[in-house]
């Protein structure tokens, strides 16, 4: 580290130019190639894939995404008069000839049934496409929303519903901007400088354009989701502010100790820079163990957090470096640098806040314990009713074509019809027909069933039987998902005991019932795959088995208090008018997944940063009570000023984009408050002074075994630091 940090400041110019080049290099190649963001949901041994793969094998062009064209008149006009036929056959025909398009079903054909509405003012359209929506070219969800738009005008409203209708109206960054504004109003407040402010800001949005740019590129390769670029930059801006925060921190400390700039650069990369190493590789790894989960949507996902993560942390060791080089003391305060010019700068312990605080644990850690404990019990309340899911286009903002067809449909027919589901069987003899006729009757007579369309059979060499069922809740509703599991439990096995014939319900509201069944029965292993690694790695580092066990605890309750949060604001809708939740509905079914993996790797970013600092003065004193007490004082400030940075930045992307960057949003944002000011300021310190000297109690067997791993290097081990982030303290000014 201090041979890297040496040749980022001594060849600053070089490394500078290395990554503004990268940047507009990587950023024009990705304009010109563009970008082929899609949502891909592979689930292997789910009922909803088998039939899937039945229409695939067998009606190629009937297998694909299904969208609906909504059309409705505002002025009472029946939908089925002449003059609205008039504009809309025309347009229904201009969309049969789009390519992929492999059949479309008019409300006003033979072939259509329940497709106009009672009263006559909304009728819809189904269009079919050969292949999946994220399978299909990036620009045909355009072509399609504006060819179904020809038909509005004169009274006639059209709006388009469906996968592949989504991904023609991607969203902005959500709350970029105020989470840019909050991270440098916390950061001017710390450092009290205008350029200590910028030179984080810069390394982090600098690192976050090239990883944008690059991400983009790799959808062309990899299936990545739509809102991968609103990922990065919802988790890259906090960690990379917060990285670039600790080695600028533990820099301008090196130049108020007397150091020259260059040794205050590379003492701060070979300190604080090897926590932002250690910190940057765990996120990477937590979030690269989601692919053991063997889903291909989490794989998208996981690789564009980990581009960002590790481009930000690499900014914050390198193009930092090299930005320190070009101003040297100019990131301390004026008076600071006319105060160490004039030799009456001194480092002196300041006692404020969290040293009065360390005296509060220190002398009541079990009524600290028990309060901060029954804080995170109670936010974890609502993570008992969690329900995952996925939520519907009723979500989307009223603007978007997806939302005016979600409402006009529900409206005119009842919200079921977002999201039909979609019944099979392949039919090889008469028997097959008549127990899939069968099977049709007593779907229809469900309570939950409004309408079951007219049957259809498709296919060639082996025909298929298929009809669209509509439920009378909306996709996302958990009537929906007791629907379909009860069709496929209950209904088919009545139909067919011996089940001579194979029958499946699938559909896109099925598909994304099985997605959210598959990853709840693997997120208990998940999470204590991830809790597992922590511990090691902590018990590798500290050589302690009592601190990482408290780590992985306090791990568990930090999540469980943050999906408490989400599930109280989505799943329960408190406070959600505050917070632009407009629809109470299930957490996605990957945000538990994706949240623990980041939270996981933050946490730890903050448990190291503290524990390190104990350890360092356990080894100097000997005295566990004195080690916590000051190692807490020493970086409370720090942990909290950089968990401020992180919740204004997450918070604020709960004020734009999707239903599902708001969740990560609020989730990580209460994570990280819920973790730095209750775990690391009052439960970690509680619970060590509590335990005193069994804190450090280690197997020598085990201490044998293990590799050794230092987060600082050992020769500055013994170098006191003060507080990490408080300003020097003037001679005269104590």
């Amino acid at each position: 580290m201090r041979g890297l940090a040496t040749f980022c400041y001594r060849r600053r110019r070089i490394v500078l130019a290395a990554w503004l080049i990268a940047l507009i290099g990587v950023t024009f190649l990705s304009r010109a190639a563009g970008s082929a963001y899609s949502n891909t949901f592979n689930l292997p041994n789910t009922e909803s894939t088998r039939a899937l793969k039945l229409l695939q094998a067998n009606a190629r062009r009937q297998s694909g995404d299904t969208e609906q064209i909504v059309v409705a008149t505002s002025d009472g006009t029946p939908v089925t008069s002449p003059v609205v036929v008039a504009r809309v056959e025309p347009m229904l025909a201009k969309v049969t000839a789009i390519p992929h398009v492999g059949n479309v079903v008019s409300p006003y054909s033979p072939n259509a049934r329940n497709q106009v509405s009672a009263d006559h003012t909304v009728a819809f359209a189904d269009v079919t496409f050969d292949q999946q929506a994220h399978d299909l070219p990036q620009d045909l969800a355009k072509t399609l929303v504006d060819t179904a738009h020809t038909a509005a005008g004169g009274g006639v409203q059209v709006a388009v519903s469906g996968q592949l209708a989504s991904r023609g109206q991607r969203r902005g960054p959500g709350g970029t901007g105020i989470g840019i504004l909050a991270a440098a109003v916390v950061l001017f407040l710390v450092f009290g400088s205008l350029l200590a402010m910028a030179l984080p800001m810069i390394a982090a949005l600098v690192s976050l354009g090239l990883a944008i740019a690059v991400v983009s590129l790799l959808s062309h390769v990899v299936k990545l989701p739509q809102f991968s670029d609103q990922l990065i930059l919802l988790i890259g801006l906090g960690v990379g502010v917060d990285y670039a925060l600790f080695i600028l921190s533990r820099y301008r400390q090196g130049l108020v100790s007397g150091k020259s700039p260059e040794e205050a650069t590379v003492i701060a990369v070979d300190t604080s820079g090897r926590a932002v190493l250690f910190a940057g590789i765990i996120v990477c790894i937590a979030l690269l163990g989601m692919f053991a989960l063997r889903v291909s949507f989490l794989y998208g996902l996981a690789i564009a957090a980990s581009v960002g993560v590790v481009f930000t942390m690499v900014s914050a060791i390198t193009l930092l470096p090299a930005l320190l080089g070009f101003f040297g003391p100019k990131v301390l305060r004026r008076r600071e640098r006319r105060m160490l010019a004039e030799g009456s700068v001194e480092l002196s312990q300041r006692v404020g806040f969290w040293h009065r605080w360390t005296g509060v644990i220190a002398g009541q850690p079990f009524v600290v314990l028990g309060g901060a404990l029954a804080i995170m019990i109670v936010l974890a309340i609502p993570f008992v009713s969690l329900r995952l899911g996925n939520s519907d286009a009723g979500n989307d903002p009223k603007s978007s074509t997806t939302r005016q067809a979600y409402d006009l449909l529900a409206k005119g027919f009842g919200p079921g019809f977002n999201g039909p589901l979609q019944v099979v069987a392949p039919v090889h003899t008469p028997s097959d027909g008549a127990t899939f006729a069968r099977l049709v009757d007593a779907v229809r007579s469900q309570p939950n069933v409004a309408s079951v369309s007219q049957a259809r059979t498709l296919g060639t060499a082996t025909k298929i039987a298929e009809v669209q069922v509509y439920p009378r809740s909306a996709p996302q509703d958990a009537a929906t998902t007791d629907l379909i599991n009860h069709i496929r439990r209950d209904v088919v096995p009545s139909v067919d005991p011996g089940r001579a014939t194979t029958i499946y319900v699938g559909g896109s509201t099925a598909i994304f019932t099985d997605f959210a069944r598959v990853l709840t029965s693997k997120l208990p292993l998940f999470i204590g795959v991830v809790v597992l690694l922590s511990f090691v790695l902590l018990a590798v580092v500290f050589r302690s088995v009592a601190v990482p066990l408290t780590a992985a605890a306090m791990n568990l309750v930090s999540a469980g208090a943050a999906f408490g949060i989400l599930t109280a604001v989505f799943q329960w809708g408190w406070a959600g008018s505050l917070l632009g939740v407009n629809r109470k509905g299930p957490i996605d079914a990957f945000l538990p997944v994706m949240l623990f993996a980041i939270l996981f790797g933050l946490s730890m970013d903050y448990e190291v940063f503290l524990i390190s600092r104990i350890h360092e003065e356990w080894l100097h004193t000997g005295d566990n009570r004195r080690a916590v007490t000051n190692g807490l004082d020493a970086t409370g400030r720090t942990i909290t000023a950089a968990a401020a940075i992180m919740v204004l930045v997450f918070g604020a992307f709960l004020l734009g984009g999707e239903r599902v960057i708001k969740e990560f949003g609020l989730g990580l944002a209460g994570a990280i408050a819920v973790d730095a000011v209750v775990v690391r300021s009052a439960v970690v310190p509680s619970v060590m002074l509590a335990l005193g000297n069994r804190n450090w109690w280690f197997p020598e067997w085990l201490d044998r075994v293990l590799p050794r791993l230092a987060v600082e290097p050992p020769e500055l081990l013994a170098e006191p630091e003060g507080d990490d982030l408080g300003p020097p303290i003037l001679a005269g000014e104590r």
